[in-house]
This record gives C-alpha cells, structure tokens and sequence, in this order.
C-alpha cells in the first residue's frame, strides 16, 4: 500500500513597503562611525610617521660605527737571498713548512770559502812576524845611533885637542885636518842612525811598546780574517725569523746563487695586522688610537679586538706604479681609499692568520651624525638646541652599549 501523495504548501510573501518621500518629513539622525575604522586610519597615519622619527632618530645618533669589508690580512713577507755565492750543497726545507728564527734555510758549497780563511790567518801570522822583526830593527837602530853619538864625542874631543896642539906648533897642520875630517864622519854618521831610528820608529806606528796586534798591518791582517770567515758563515742562509717559507721548490741541489737575487720568500707568521682600505670621506673623525674591531671571513664566529695604528700617507693611487693623471678632458671624480693600519691586540687567542685574508673592520669614531646644520639652527632659535644635544648623546651612549 502506497504512502499518500503529500498535500501542496502555500507561502504568503509579504506584500512590498512603498517609501514615500515626504520633504516635510523629519529626517532620522545619522548612524555614528564605528571605533574600529578610526583607529584603522590613526594606524595607518602613524605608521609612515614612525617611520619618519625611527629613521631620523637613527640617523641622528648613527655615524659612530665606521665599517668596511675592503680589509686584508697583512704580514711582514722577506725576500731571503744569499750574500755569497756558490753551488747550493744542501736544501733543509719544504715547502710551506714553518721554522723558527735561525733555523738553516739551505747551504752552498764552501770549500773556496774555507780554502780563503786559511789564507787569511797564514797572512795575519806573517804580519805578526813582520811586526817583531820591526821591533827588533828599532832596537838595532837604537844601539846604533848611540854608537854613532858616542863616536862623535869622541870625534870632537880628538880634534879639539889637535887644534890646540895644533896652535903650539906641536902637530902639523896634516895632522889636525885629519881630526877635522874624522869629526865631520862621525856627525855624518850620528845623522844617519838617528834618521834610521826614526824610519825604525814610524814603522811601529810612532810606538816603540806597541802591541803586536795593534799594529795596522796585523789589524789589516786581522779584518781581511774576519770577511773571509764572514763569507764562510755566510754560506749557511738562515731564516731571519720565525714564519713560513715557500717557493722552495725552485731551490736544487748544484743550482748556482749570487748575491742579491732572491731564491725563496718567507712570511714572519708572528706578527699580524689588518690593512682596511676606508674611503676617504670616511676618515673625517678617524684618528690613531681609536678602537676597531676585526672580523676575518675564514673565523667570523671568532671576532678580534685592536685599535688604529696609523692611518696612510695618501691614497692607494698615489702608490701604484702608474699613478693616473687626471688632466684629461674626460675625468670622472671617484672617491678614493686611503689604507688605514688596524693593530691586533695582543693576548688574544688568534685562530692562524694567513696573508691575504679577507677581512671586515669596524672602528668606533665616537662621533655621531647628529642634526644638520639648518635644523639645529632652528630649533636653536625656539630654545630646543640644548635639548637636541642631549637626545643625541643619550642615543650615542646607548648605541655604545649595544656595542
């Protein structure tokens, strides 16, 4: 048995309001806008004028931080060369290995080296020998001026008796010409061993005592000892401090080496420092003694502490090898960077440095930005100068302590 169709439903729609617009019908008050949508335009409002003061603010006790990534580890780099020359012997080092101050770096061949310091001290013991033998000849010499004086005294008194003799009709004329003639030898000969003596004594320097190894030939003697036995050591070159070497491998068994032409480079590791290249608008309130810290890129999880050392004579340009001239029709003006010398701190524990690495500086100037000049003369003039000044201070002082 089927269900019963169910029974159709009839809605009744209400019927339409018809408005009509009476002029002399009072109007309804209006509705008051909702609190949200004022606050919705105050923020909107705010927002570009926060922004405003925020930058402002910041720009105004901003400027202390000088900071720029065109910094590079720098280490002192020798040029090791010899200072004699001769066959290589024997090569002490590899490359890239590090060594301490005199360490042997490599020897050269020192058999003509040796062969000269005999040589030398065979000439240093001859010039002692000579320089006796001067003694003894300044002895001789003065026995025989003394004989010589004696003999003429006696020569003198000779002949002054045969004058008188000679006077008294006693002795003959021949007789007293021969005294004369034997007085005036015995002069000659006093003149010549006091010549001698002299000669005997300007070879021993004017000082009969002189010591042996005062004199000047065995000092001449002596110094030409010395340069042979320097050259001898010489052939051992050592580092002249601790660091690195490299470029050894240029360095062979039997190669030949002269004075003055670099074989291999050595960087002193020991003492470290940052070259940061700051543009030259940069440097206004930069000076030496300010403090910086250095961040390398290989540690920048390690950052380092120093402070300025010195701040460069002229800009990079000015030392390049072709400095440019700019008396040209087409000069552009580019700002400049002027090397500046960053000091590490001693006492830290430096992670290992390598020349070349690249690093990031930041140097505290201790001077902010603060308002230009026509807005400070403005508030200046309302009395807001003074109130200004210790905004910017205190905005200076808590940067620092962010710092």
């Amino acid at each position: 048995m089927s269900d019963p169709a169910p029974e159709p439903t009839t809605e009744t729609k209400p019927a339409p309001r018809l408005v009509t617009t009476d002029p002399a019908a009072p109007t309804a008050p209006a509705t008051p806008r909702p609190p949200a949508r004022r606050r919705r335009r105050l923020l909107i409002a705010a927002l570009p004028l926060a922004l405003a003061l925020g930058g402002g603010y910041a720009w105004v006790t901003g400027g202390r931080y000088v900071e720029t990534e065109d910094a590079y580890v720098q280490q002192d780099r020798v040029s090791v060369m010899p200072q004699v020359s001769g066959q290589i012997a024997e090569v002490n080092v590899a490359e890239n290995q590090r060594v301490k101050a005199g360490a042997t770096l490599f020897t050269i061949d020192d058999a003509s080296y040796r062969n000269a310091v005999e040589q030398a001290q065979a000439r240093l013991a001859s010039a002692r020998l000579d320089v006796e033998r001067l003694k003894a000849a300044y002895d001789e010499a003065v026995a025989e001026a003394d004989t010589a004086r004696d003999s003429f005294e006696t020569a003198r008194t000779q002949d002054d008796r045969q004058q008188k003799l000679l006077g008294s009709g006693v002795v003959s004329q021949s007789a007293a010409d021969d005294s004369a003639l034997k007085l005036q030898i015995a002069r000659g000969a006093v003149t010549k061993a006091e010549s001698a003596l002299v000669s005997a004594r300007a070879s021993l320097a004017g000082d009969p005592a002189i010591t042996t190894d005062r004199h000047p030939d065995v000092l001449e003697a002596l110094a030409a000892l010395h340069a042979a036995e320097l050259d001898l050591a010489r052939t051992r070159v050592v580092a002249p401090d601790d660091g690195i070497v490299s470029q050894t491998d240029r360095l062979q068994r039997g190669q030949y080496v002269t004075p003055a032409v670099p074989v291999l480079s050595l960087v002193a590791a020991g003492d470290s420092w940052i070259e940061a290249n700051y543009k030259e608008t940069e440097l206004t309130h930069m000076h030496p003694g300010q403090r910086a810290e250095v961040t390398v890129d290989t540690y920048a999880d390690e950052p380092l502490t120093g402070e300025i050392a010195s701040i460069g004579a002229g800009t990079g340009s000015e030392f390049a090898l072709l400095p440019p001239q700019n008396a040209t029709g087409n000069w552009v003006k580019v700002v400049q960077r002027v090397p500046v010398r960053i000091g590490i701190d001693a006492g830290q524990d430096l992670p290992t440095l390598r020349a070349g690495m690249s690093a990031r500086v930041s140097v505290d100037t201790g001077h902010a930005r603060g308002l230009p000049g026509f807005v400070s003369a403005a508030l200046a003039a309302v009395g807001l100068g003074a109130a200004t000044a210790d905004t910017a201070g205190t905005g200076a002082s808590a940067a620092t302590g962010d710092r």
